[in-house]
């Protein structure tokens, strides 16, 4: 600060112009009524130009007055410039007090000075009498001077006493603070006074992470503080009291930063907290910090200067952590307080930090880390105390010894400085000055006084003598843990440069396990852990009590007692935030004792009413901790529950929700340490009332708890950090192991990390064996040394570091710790600071790391060399795996250099430079690179680059000589066409590439061109792939070089692009080049009708082009018709398909084709556009099919189509699907039947799905069919119809469905057909046709027409075969709810009919009724044949009642009884008629034992028996012993049905199906056999064998629901190569395999009449199903078949092989887990399978994918009727919408 100059010595107008600067701001402020007053002291010509109104000029003219104003006086004579100052002092308002004070000594205190007056007298009159202002002002600056000058003797008083035992000096200007940034939430106005001084040594820096990087003294901090509210942050027992006390002692002194004219106010928060009334601002001063004896008038006088210079005062308020209340926030706007208003004090001190009291004073305050959020939007500046230094440390600790009078022996104190930095305990407990002072009371115990090594000696108690005899004479540094940060107050032990840096004392040996240090074993022990330390220094405070050293008396207290006493002591204001006690709270004897041994410390307190009383405290709050730990651990005053509530670890991030506390949250630290063992006999020692067993049951709680927190997965990094040092406090290595069990990385962030941390890591994680484990590192401040300590860490397989703090300073330092860590496989060093200089260093460490497999070094400052510097170690990392060099400010030299690098690494697999922002470079896994094993197939990205023509060409031949590379991704490049023809022209050097990405690159129409030539010339570039949909896409895809082989298919892709007819011309010319063959897609673009009409004229000179796709390409009907028209240019195009907006495709085949398939939908075909389609495809091909469908044609376009579709040549069909059709359209397609020779049927229906179809065949007089469906037909159509029927004798089947037709109309329809020539087919269904209505329509049917011969319903179907002039032979009603006496009015009919053959009543209730009604009509049919009557239900009566006319009915040879109920009776009396049956249906019958043998051992006489089926049946053993007799009796048997019927053969199951087996041995008549549940093994398949080769002639067969085993599957099927005529082979549900599967590819070939196939529910697997696919390509017969639930998904070879069943109507693939890949092959087969009309394929793995396939297949499949999709991977919104495209898609399970 400036010196106060001798006024005597100085010159009035030289001070005026040396505070020229200051008296200007100081004006500027003033209101303008003062500047006149001023300027009218001037003469009036000077001030004649003088303007001080700013209402009439603007401020900075004001200004410019004032500056006029101050030079005049400047130069002014003695008197004029005294009078100035003189009425400046005593008129104006906030004056500095300084400068006050120095201007009123050189301008005296002179009486002339007046408002008016003048110093020349001319403009007003002179005043001898001193102003009312000088009266008032002079005595309050008298007073205010006075109070400060007793401040300052206060403050001295205060500094004596406490430097009185200090140790060594304090020197700010030598005490180190690192910057902090201030977080202010709202802005507030400077009011720094100008005056305030500048400079320092160190200037202030900004910084990004809470600390600045930057490091100054404290009084270099404190410089610049005028004004503000400056925070100082230290830790407990760092100085900060003393320091305050130091500032205050150098402000009485006229030294420091604080001006001494200014009010040093230093108030603790400790004694503020004694303050529990409201007080004043007065009060606050005169009553709590300096009691004032003057009178009020004095006091008044003092704050009235104070309130009107509040800059000029000084309040440091020191140790916020200790106050009870929490500051307030108040609002920026909020008006001052009054500041004699009585308020709480913590309002008080709240208004002076939010400047709503004294705004402008200087505010200091000091407290933890932690409270630092209760300053956020507060504080100016914030500072964090730096602890000491190992010089500082070693300096004090030879004072220390130096004072306690051993300065004789030097070698103590090298001694006791070299053990103290030898243990990381107390090194970091001496960072702070407090600690620093205990830590050498205890080595002064330990090398002096011969205190116990292990933890502290007890005399009463210790029965030590055994131990001080072994105890050996020398140190040894024990194994173990440290202590960790803030545990012992938060102090730690920092590494610093020269000049506030930390390094170790060069005679200090690492051993370099666990980081710990060697020392010369020449002294005492320290204890390993830092609960053991604190022990130790327990007993080394307890033994400076003299009466505890010898002598007779008996001491008045014991340790012991002490102890406990303390302990308790601790506790209590442990459990009360309490640090203060006061002599009622400690016995006088413990006081006394404690005093004496320095324990605790004496505090002066005033209280409320301003007596100065004794308080006392412990020397650190960690002892006061610690003490409170041990009370937990050997006090039963303390429960359970209470040790629960106080152990919970801490973290380091600080919440402004965080509850504040006085304390170091150490407890919990210090409770772990006491838990291990070791420390078991010292706590037995003062937890005498509790004994031993409950002290280690104490700690077994401890442990648990902490056990608790090793299992905990949510905790944070800084609690693992606390949770380390808890485990290593422990000693416990399960614990340890606990730890790391379920982290595999340590993940550390945002946190100040110690020596002591990382040793305490190391505990941790050294107990993890070869398992391995990660430590990373992020935005943790951490200083060099803590890398010293780090290659203690042992089985790290993971290091990583991310901060800008780290540099090429800490790399270095790393570099040299790298090789250390063995099992090193992944570094990270990203988000730094790191460059070139630094990657040179961690490249040459990173040599000698042979494990290393990943590097991530992104985000740095490399820069081009730094990031060569890493790839030259490449090839000396064979087992590098990936390295990430990203946001580097690297240039593409770098990635050229890379590019260089993959011709020399042969390891390189993949480099990937985006930008600035990725730089990757992925490595092969090969464990033998010598021998390439694998071949090198490197790739490399090289996206958004910048760069220019010359790097281009460098670039473009770094890569010529990168002849592996595979992959290359230029996209994003801006390469244009210069660019792509470059790229182009290297392409041969180039002979592994596979791909290249060229996307995004500005390429436009005239690059497209040049690639179509490249496809063209470039032998092995396959696939060019453009689009321009939202960014431009460009691929080039390669293949091997097949230069001879023409079938080669080639890829030319241009979508999402508008090309212009130019462009077209140019893309095609360049592709007629093209000797391969190759597909060209011009899918999703925009092609208008002239591009479209240039591609159609150079369609036939592309030779080589197998397909063109134009889907999503065709805008409109024109240009579609356009496309067509190339069937009539090209005689190679083999289908046409063309939906416009949706899928168009061209096919051409190799040579020219006999006949196309065209489809053309969804074009809106006019007349005029459907007369140009027609006139094309007259002109074009033979085609297979046509496809018109969606083309909104309606009735007039349909006819005018038929009209012309004879000149058509087609040979399939014609779909017209879609298309509006109404009844008169359906008319004029049924009218085809007879206009057109070669027209084989027509299919229409006008229902929710449109359909109409016309088929087509080559043969000459075919039969025709006629199909109507859902087509809501009136009589006169069905008139017209008949008519068109009855002109087409070639018309054989006619069926009608749910048409909506009445009885009367079916009546006349069949009255109508009389006329018909040649015998046809009528089927008509209706709901409506059941019951009573099925019985009259049938009578009404036979009294109409002459010409039925056989009638027949079904459910609801009327069936009618009807034939010229021929009788009728049969009538049936089957299912269709027939009741008995409903048939009654069929008699007459029936009774007409004497040639009727037939009768079939089945399935109906025929009851009484009807079997009288059979009764009466059997004897008028002597012809009846055939009667089956067979029911639903059991029914009694009915075979009873029938039983004598069935007797009677002599000519019935196949009778139909099954379901029916056979009394002994009934069958009594038709066993009477077997021998003349050859068809007997006995199946699901009812009958007693000894009916059911009658029955069967009748059968023995049935000679003539043909067909005999007896499902179902329930046969006892003798039962089935006679039908094995009557089947060896029967060898007419074609047809033989048995199913079921074994179940009721009991016990000797396997025999009796041995036994039926054996009877069937004569039978080699065998047509059809059923076997089905049978429960057949491998016996009786052996037997089965034998008979096949003797049934020549079986057409079916029916092994279902058996136990055949693969291997007799195999037999089975060899055995059936013999049966030549076999249809059907039905072997579902058995144990079939691949082995079977195997055979029948061998047999199923030669079997040509197969129809039917059914192996379901069989154990198949994909080699099988291969197999079978075989066989099924040689069943050109196969109608139909089942694989469902087979065993295998994989079943695409089956799908496949389905193209080669032209017949195939029927595929079951159902519940097989089949996914995508078996229905795309489906919808491929689809196509090719014509007579297809179901899938199966429920329960199955399809998803949207392949449902979109087989809806896009059936549009090409009109006979297809169902796909089942149930139980797939569609969703049901998915399952809607595609049902909704093609309703024949069936996702229900019904």
């Amino acid at each position: 600060m400036n010196e106060e100059a001798d006024p005597d010595n100085l010159n009035v107008n030289s001070v005026l112009a040396q505070e020229f600067s200051e008296l200007l701001q100081v004006l500027s402020s003033q209101s303008p009524a003062i500047l006149l007053k001023l300027c009218q002291i001037m003469p009036s010509d000077a001030r004649r130009n003088i303007n001080m109104d700013p209402s009439s000029c603007s401020a900075a003219a004001v200004t410019e007055h004032i500056k006029v104003m101050l030079e005049y006086f400047r130069v002014a004579n003695h008197a004029d410039c005294c009078n100035f100052l003189q009425s400046m002092c005593i008129l104006c308002e906030g004056i500095p007090m300084r400068l006050e004070s120095r201007l009123m000594s050189v301008a005296g205190y002179g009486n002339n000075v007046s408002e008016n007056s003048s110093p020349c007298g001319t403009d007003g009159k002179s005043s001898s009498a001193p102003s009312e202002q000088q009266l008032i002002k002079r005595p309050r600056i008298d007073h205010w001077e006075q109070y400060i000058a007793a401040v300052m003797r206060l403050l001295q008083r205060r500094w004596e006493r406490l430097s009185e035992h200090l140790v060594r000096e304090v020197q700010p200007e030598n005490v180190w603070v690192r910057l902090r940034t201030a977080n202010r939430g709202r802005d507030r106005p400077d009011q720094t006074p100008a005056s305030a001084e500048k400079g320092g040594r160190t200037p202030e820096l900004d910084g990004d992470y809470g600390y600045m990087d930057s490091r100054v003294t404290l009084e270099t901090f404190l410089q610049g503080c005028a004004g503000k509210v400056t925070v100082l942050v230290g830790q407990a027992g760092s100085g900060k009291t003393l320091l305050m006390s130091c500032l205050g002692q150098q402000w009485a002194h006229g030294l420091g930063p604080i001006p001494s004219s200014y009010l040093f106010v230093l108030q603790e928060f400790r004694q503020l907290n004694v303050l529990s009334h409201p007080l004043s601002l007065s009060e606050l001063l005169f009553r709590h910090y300096l009691p004032l004896e003057g009178s009020n008038d004095e006091k008044r006088a003092i704050v009235d200067y104070l309130l009107s210079n509040p800059e000029q005062s000084c309040w440091v308020l020191d140790g916020y952590e200790e106050f009870h209340s929490k500051l307030t926030r108040q609002e920026v706007q909020r008006e001052l307080l009054d500041p004699e208003q009585p308020l709480p004090v913590a309002d008080l001190i709240s208004g002076l930090l939010n400047r709503h009291l004294l705004p402008g004073c200087t505010v200091v305050v000091t407290c933890r880390a932690r409270d630092v959020m209760d300053f956020e939007g507060i504080s100016d500046k914030v500072g964090q105390l730096q602890g000491w230094d190992c010089h500082e440390i070693k300096e004090y600790v030879d004072n220390f010894f130096q004072i306690k009078g051993h300065s004789a022996n030097k070698a103590v104190g090298v001694q006791a400085a070299d053990l103290l930095l030898s243990s990381r305990h107390l090194l970091a407990m001496s960072s702070l000055p407090a600690l620093c002072n205990i830590c050498c009371i205890c080595l002064e115990h330990l090398l002096l006084k011969g205190g116990d090594q292990r933890g502290m000696q007890i005399p009463e108690e210790t029965g030590s003598e055994r131990r001080r005899k072994a105890r050996e004479k020398g140190v040894q540094i024990a194994g173990g843990g440290r202590g960790e940060e803030g545990s012992i107050g938060g102090s730690y032990a920092q590494s610093r440069d020269q000049g506030g840096g930390r390094t170790r004392g060069e005679d200090i040996m690492m051993d370099g396990t666990n980081g710990r240090g060697q020392m010369p074993s020449t002294q005492a022990q320290i204890p390993s852990t830092l609960s053991q330390v604190y022990l130790t220094i327990l007993g080394a405070f307890l033994s400076r009590d003299p009466n505890t050293r010898g002598g007779n008396d008996e001491p008045k207290t014991t340790p012991q007692s002490v102890v406990c006493e303390l302990s308790q002591l601790a506790w209590k204001g442990l459990e009360d935030s309490k640090i203060l006690f006061m002599e009622e709270d400690i016995s006088q004897d413990v006081l006394e004792f404690s005093i004496r041994t320095g324990l605790l410390a004496q505090v002066e307190l005033r209280r409320e009413d301003g007596i100065l009383v004794n308080s006392y405290r412990f020397i650190h709050l960690t002892i006061q901790e610690f003490l409170a730990a041990l009370r937990i651990m050997t006090s039963t005053d303390v429960s359970d529950m209470q040790l629960k509530k106080r152990f919970s670890l801490r973290t380091r991030w600080t919440t402004k929700s965080d509850q504040r506390t006085v304390f170091t949250d150490s407890l919990h630290l210090y409770v772990c340490g006491l838990a291990s063992p070791r420390c078991t006999p010292d706590l037995v020692q003062f937890a005498r009332t509790s004994g031993q067993s409950w002290v280690q049951k104490r700690q077994t709680l401890v442990l648990k708890l902490l056990e608790n927190f090793c299992h905990s997965n949510t905790l944070t990094g800084p609690k693992i950090l606390d949770l380390c040092h808890c485990v290593q406090e422990s000693q416990d290595n399960q614990l340890a192991k606990q730890v790391v069990g379920t982290r595999p990385t340590l993940e550390l962030r945002n946190i100040t990390l110690l020596p002591n941390d990382i040793d305490a890591l190391a505990f941790v994680v050294n107990s993890v064996g070869d398992n391995g484990i990660g430590l990373d590192f992020g935005a943790c401040s951490m200083e060099l040394e803590c890398l010293d300590v780090l290659p203690s860490c042992q089985f790290i397989h993971y290091l990583s570091f991310r901060s800008r703090k780290y540099g090429d300073k800490f790399a270095e330092k790393l570099s040299s710790i790298l090789p250390k860590f063995t099992t090193l496989k992944k570094l990270e060093f990203c988000g730094a600071s790191l460059t070139t200089t630094g990657a040179a260093s961690l490249a040459s460490a990173l040599q000698n790391c042979p494990n290393i497999t990943e590097i991530n070094l992104s985000d740095n400052n490399l820069k081009d060399g730094g990031i060569k510097h890493v790839a030259d170690i490449f090839t000396k990392q064979p087992r590098l795996v990936l390295v990430r060099l990203g946001q580097n400010n690297s240039s593409l030299e770098a990635v050229d250099y890379l590019i260089g690098k993959m011709s020399s690494c042969l390891n390189i697999q993949h480099l990937n430079a985006d930008g600035k922002k990725e730089l990757t470079v992925t490595f092969f896994q090969n464990s033998d690179l010598n021998r390439h094993i694998t071949k090198s197939e490197p790739t490399i990205s090289l996206l958004n680059q910048t760069w220019s023509k010359p790097k281009m060409q460098k670039l473009a031949k770094s890569l010529a000589r990168c002849s592996a590379l595979s992959v290359l991704d230029l996209s994003s490049n801006c390469l244009g066409n210069t660019g792509l023809k470059k790229l182009l022209d290297i392409l041969p050097c180039l002979s592994n590439i596979q791909e290249i990405n060229a996307s995004n690159n500005g390429i436009g129409m005239e690059g497209v061109v040049m690639l179509a030539g490249a496809l063209c010339s470039h032998h092995n570039l396959t696939q060019i792939h453009i689009s321009h949909r939202e960014r431009q896409q460009v691929i080039l895809k390669f293949g091997p070089d097949e230069r001879d082989d023409k079938q080669q298919l080639k890829m030319f892709r241009i979508n999402n692009s508008s090309l212009m007819p130019s462009d077209t011309t140019k893309i095609c010319g360049q592709l007629v080049q093209c000797r391969s063959h190759f597909e060209l897609d011009l899918s999703h673009s925009s092609l208008p009708d002239e591009a479209i009409e240039n591609l159609v004229k150079v369609l036939p000179k592309m030779a080589s082009l197998q397909r063109l796709n134009v889907s999503h390409s065709i805008t409109s009907t024109a240009g579609a018709l356009m496309l067509v028209r190339c069937l009539t240019v090209s005689q190679r195009v083999k289908s046409v398909v063309i939906t416009p907006q949706i899928e168009s495709f061209i096919h051409f085949d190799s040579v020219k084709v006999e006949q196309a398939s065209c489809r053309l939908t969804h074009c809106s075909l006019n007349g005029e556009n459907l007369e140009r389609l027609l006139e094309i495809l007259q002109q074009g091909p033979q085609l297979s099919d046509l496809d018109l469908s969606s083309n909104q044609l309606e009735d007039e376009g349909v006819k005018c189509f038929l009209d012309s579709l004879q000149k058509l040549k087609i040979t399939s069909y014609v779909n017209l699907s879609n298309n509006g059709l109404r009844q008169q359209g359906l008319l004029d397609v049924a009218s085809t039947l007879c206009t057109c020779n070669n027209v084989s049927g027509v299919e229409v229906s006008l229902g929710a799905e449109e359909k109409c179809l016309i088929w087509f065949t080559q043969c000459e007089g075919c039969v025709k069919t006629l199909s109507v469906r859902e087509s809501s037909l009136e009589h006169d159509h069905l008139v017209r119809l008949a008519e068109i029927v009855s002109t087409c004798p070639s018309l054989t089947k006619l069926e009608f469905k749910n048409n909506l037709l009445q009885s009367d109309w079916i009546e006349d329809f069949v009255k109508l057909l009389n006329s018909s020539q040649r015998g046809f087919s009528v089927s008509i269904e209706e709901r409506w046709i059941r019951s009573e209505e099925a019985v009259i329509l049938v009578c009404r049917c036979l009294d109409l027409s002459s010409n039925i011969h056989t009638i027949r319903v079904h459910h609801t179907t009327l069936h009618l075969s009807l034939m010229k002039s021929s009788e009728l032979t049969s009538v049936s009603l089957v299912d269709c709810a027939v009741e008995g006496y409903q048939l009654a009015s069929m008699k007459s009919i029936i009774s007409r009919c004497p040639l009727l053959t037939e009768l079939d009543f089945s399935h109906n209730s025929l009851g009484v009724e009807g079997a009288e009604f059979l009764c009466s009509v059997l004897p008028s049919l002597p012809n009846l044949t055939c009667l089956s009557i067979g029911s639903k239900e059991a029914c009694v009566t009915v075979v009873e009642k029938l039983s004598e006319a069935l007797l009677q009915a002599a000519g019935i040879q196949c009778l139909n009884l099954s379901g029916h109920v056979i009394s002994d009776t009934a069958a009594q009396i038709m066993t009477r008629m077997w021998p003349r049956l050859k068809s007997l249906n006995l199946s699901h019958c009812e009958w007693s034992a000894a009916a059911g043998l009658q029955l069967v051992t009748a059968l023995q006489v049935c000679v003539s028996l043909e067909g005999l089926c007896l499902d179902s049946l329930q046969l006892n053993a003798e039962s089935s012993v006679c039908l094995g007799q009557a089947l060896r009796n029967i060898n007419s048997i074609r047809s033989l049905k048995l199913n079921k019927i074994v179940t009721a053969m009991g016990p000797s199951e396997a025999n009796g199906v041995l036994d039926l087996l054996a009877a069937m041995e004569g039978l080699i008549r065998m047509e059809e056999i059923e076997l089905e549940s049978w429960r057949m093994a491998d016996r009786g398949i052996e037997q089965l064998t034998k008979l096949l080769p003797l049934w020549t002639k079986l057409r079916k067969i029916s092994l279902s629901k058996n136990l055949i085993s693969d291997q007799s599957g195999d037999k089975l099927l060899e055995a059936l190569k013999s049966c030549s005529h076999l249809e059907e082979i039905h072997l579902s549900s058995n144990g079939l395999g691949d082995l079977t599967a195997a055979r029948m590819a061998l047999v199923l070939p030669s079997l040509t009449h197969i129809t039917v196939l059914d192996i379901s529910e069989n154990r198949i697997g994909y080699e099988g199903s291969v197999s079978l696919s075989k066989a099924i390509t040689c069943m050109k017969n196969l109608t139909k078949i089942h694989l469902t639930s087979i065993g295998t998904s994989e079943l695409c070879a089956v799908a496949a092989s389905l193209a080669h069943c032209p017949l195939i109507q029927d595929v079951g693939l159902g519940w097989n887990n089949c996914g995508d890949n078996v229905a795309v092959e489906l919808a491929r087969v689809m196509p090719l399978c014509q007579k297809l009309n179901r899938i199966d394929l429920e329960s199955n793995t399809v998803s949207v994918f392949g449902a979109e396939a087989l809806v896009r297949a059936l549009q090409l499949c009109p006979a297809l009727q169902l796909i089942r999709l149930w139980r797939n991977k569609v969703s049901p919104s998915e399952a809607q919408r595609l049902s909704l495209r093609d309703r024949r898609l069936n996702f229900s399970s019904t």
